[in-house]
């Protein structure tokens, strides 16, 4: 039995090699995919759009994280000085 982790797991494995598979052949045969999608799109300009778009993703997905981590970062206390905390572990050891 496979526990629900790895089921979704085998499932990010399995879309992640389809869509590179799928890239790797947009961009290696342009012309058969552009004739599939029934589209007056040339090739260079459909190599274009397939390197731009992932491109995009990336960069906002980065610029997400960059943000978040940013977020964070503003919103979280300090931690206690490591003084506070020795001391705070002394008294406790004390009683």
């Amino acid at each position: 039995m496979v526990s629900k982790d790895q089921a979704i797991g085998g499932t990010i494995l399995v879309v992640c090699v389809l869509v590179a598979v799928c890239y790797i052949v947009a961009i290696a045969a342009p012309d058969q995919v552009t004739n599939l999608l029934h589209s007056d799109m040339d090739k260079d300009t459909f190599r274009l759009w397939i390197v731009t778009i992932p491109v995009f993703i990336a960069f906002v997905a980065i610029m997400f994280i960059g943000a978040w981590i940013g977020w964070t970062m503003a919103t979280t206390p300090p931690p206690k000085p490591i003084e506070e905390i020795t001391t705070e572990i002394d008294e406790k050891k004390e009683e």
